[in-house]
């Protein structure tokens, strides 16, 4: 699967394609559904162009739906963690896997002023869908949906996002090799004044003679251009300001899954390392950003469902946990590397013009510093 490492479906280079060096290794498809069980579908809303007419566009937005248990068991139940390193942003749903380490159902990611149709949307689908098996204690649903800001390119408040759009989303959701850059809730965001959005990645974990895996996946929208570090190389402070980019808004969400067994507490302190993937890139989790994180496992599956009586369930020792957190930042750094390098200029209200990452240039910068590799 060495094709998928370093392009997407569509053909779009990705970070390692380009020769950026990562640390860890990668699953087959390096990315979140390498996680068994976990699938993707995007719902991409692109159209309009010239001048902002509220209400008519242009628009450049979308909805990202994350199963955790695929589309096929839609009421599945993860445990997880929760962590806001910035919180300047919203994710529904935290409170309920604060308090109860788990969450049902899809997670959706979209735009700040979609998130709570969003919410709304998921909670009726789930309903609509409801096997009495699978969801067994509350008759009502908490969904887990969270945003980032791309009013810089979309009409936002124009809320062109539809419960048609989130349940295509629903609908679209694969395991394998998928697609990233401007797709789903990433297609209007920036990142590190470039063009970001939606990203993955992911690392095999070898313990107790077995491989785990850990996924993640990112819609990127934070950063100014001279904090960028790529490969630890300080690639903003080489690459010349072009253009005038308006204050920052911005944020990430970062979603972290696992096969390896973990309780919630584990996993509120894999959800905190995400931020340390973050800052390898540059990030400082600033003033107007919302850095909003959720890890979750997809062992203990019939433990989690389960609401009465004594329940057995399993988790690693904690000697293990460390080299999990390193493979979570190794995968959230590349996730947000994918999602800027695998990306294409975008141009939304007004005229204004995201450039994607000049991908030669950052090529002679890192191999200045002896940071390319040969493996493009």
């Amino acid at each position: 699967m060495k094709t998928a490492h370093r392009q997407t479906p569509s053909g779009k280079t990705r970070a390692r394609g380009a020769g950026v060096p990562f640390v860890g290794t990668p699953g087959p498809f390096n990315a979140i559904t390498d996680v068994a069980g976990v699938e993707v579908g995007y719902r991409t809303l692109i159209r309009g162009d010239g001048p902002l007419v509220v209400g008519q566009g242009p628009v450049r937005t979308g909805v990202t739906a994350i199963f955790p248990r695929g589309r096929a068991n839609p009421e599945g139940a993860a445990y997880a963690g929760y962590f806001s390193m910035s919180g300047n942003g919203e994710m529904s749903g935290a409170a309920f896997v604060e308090e109860r380490g788990r969450f049902d159902g899809p997670v959706t990611i979209t735009n700040t002023h979609s998130c709570g149709l969003s919410r709304d949307v998921t909670a009726q689908w789930l309903f609509s869908q409801h096997d009495s098996s699978q969801k067994v204690d509350q008759p009502f649903y908490l969904p887990v949906s969270a945003e980032t800001h791309d009013g810089p390119l979309n009409d936002i408040n124009g809320h062109h996002v539809t419960a048609q759009d989130v349940i295509a989303a629903f609908e679209d959701a694969r395991t394998g090799w998928i697609e990233e850059g401007s797709v789903g809730g990433g297609t209007g965001m920036r990142c590190f004044e470039y063009k970001g959005g939606s990203g993955t990645a992911s690392r095999v974990v070898s313990y107790d003679g077995r491989d785990y895996t850990v996924g993640a996946f990112v819609q990127s929208n934070f950063g100014k251009r001279h904090l960028l570090k790529i490969a630890g190389v300080p690639v903003g402070l080489e690459l010349p300001i072009v253009d005038f980019s308006p204050p920052e808004y911005g944020s990430i969400i970062g979603i972290v899954a696992t096969d390896a067994p973990m309780l919630p507490h584990q996993l509120r302190r894999m959800a905190r390392r995400a931020a340390y993937g973050i800052s390898a890139t540059g990030g400082i989790a600033s003033n107007e950003s919302g850095d909003l994180f959720l890890a979750f496992s997809t062992a203990n599956e019939e433990a989690v469902r389960r609401h009465d009586g004594v329940i057995a369930t399993e988790q690693l020792g904690e000697a293990a946990m460390s080299r999990f957190y390193e493979a979570t930042i190794q995968a959230v750094e590349e996730a947000i590397m994918n999602s800027i390098f695998a990306n294409k200029t975008m141009t939304g209200i007004n005229g204004f013009t995201v450039r994607a990452l000049p991908i030669p240039e950052v090529q002679d910068i890192l191999r200045r510093y002896n940071r390319l590799t040969s493996e493009m």
